[in-house]
């Protein structure tokens, strides 16, 4: 097994955000012990062609073996080097709503080096009371917490309309990556990472592939029922 890890470069951000499918993809052949698997597989689970897997992967190292293939906790462990998962990330999270509690409850967080740091809300409702032993925090004592270390990534689950106020709070006390899940464009410095997951946008795209699927199979049907009998 060649386990030779590459120089340091520049990988893709097209890169970056396969490597949690191939992780996933990996922990579950890992967990059916499984010991390898070549590209071709990975790359049919993954829903990507096995070319891009393997130029993916070689960008984190050499790791594979001509007519083996790759050894799959060598490999899970690479990805997870590569993502960072044994650094410690704090989270400060706004917004306690119903996806704000199943983010943090989520366990994604607890186990891929996440460590949720603080809780702000804005209802008086959800402020003082508890989610996995942390206190939610009136989003108005945002702006006043201390500096924090600048590994911290914010994450924004608030409304559209406090999106950027809370976005700007943020950035105000040392936060430098920010996850936002509200449908709102937001502005930040150029040093600030920002990534959108916008729930209604996936929505729309399905919507657009599942209405060219159903134009597809209505122009099928059309030409049949034309076809002479």
């Amino acid at each position: 097994m060649r386990d030779r890890a590459a120089p340091s470069r520049r990988i893709p951000e097209a890169t970056v955000v396969r490597l949690p499918i191939y992780r996933r993809v990996l922990s579950e052949l890992l967990a059916a012990e499984q010991a390898t698997v070549h590209s071709e597989q990975l790359a049919e689970l993954a829903g990507v062609g096995a070319a891009k897997v393997r130029k993916d992967l070689s960008l984190l190292g050499s790791f594979g073996t001509r007519g083996t293939g790759y050894d799959v906790g060598f490999l899970l462990s690479q990805i997870d080097r590569a993502l960072g998962a044994g650094h410690d990330w704090p989270l400060v999270v706004v917004g306690i709503g119903h996806l704000g509690t199943a983010l943090v409850n989520s366990e994604g967080f607890s186990t891929r080096g996440f460590r949720v740091l603080a809780l702000f809300d804005a209802d008086p409702s959800v402020v003082g009371t508890e989610v996995r032993g942390l206190r939610v925090q009136p989003v108005e004592q945002l702006g006043a917490m201390a500096p924090v270390d600048p590994s911290t990534i914010g994450v924004v689950a608030t409304p559209a309309q406090a999106a950027q106020a809370v976005t700007d709070a943020l950035v105000g006390v040392g936060v430098t990556a920010i996850l936002n899940f509200a449908p709102q464009v937001l502005r930040v410095p150029p040093e600030v990472m920002l990534r959108h997951v916008d729930l209604s946008t996936e929505l729309q795209v399905l919507s657009f592939f599942q209405l060219r699927r159903e134009r597809g199979r209505a122009l099928e049907g059309a030409l049949e029922r034309a076809r002479p009998q």
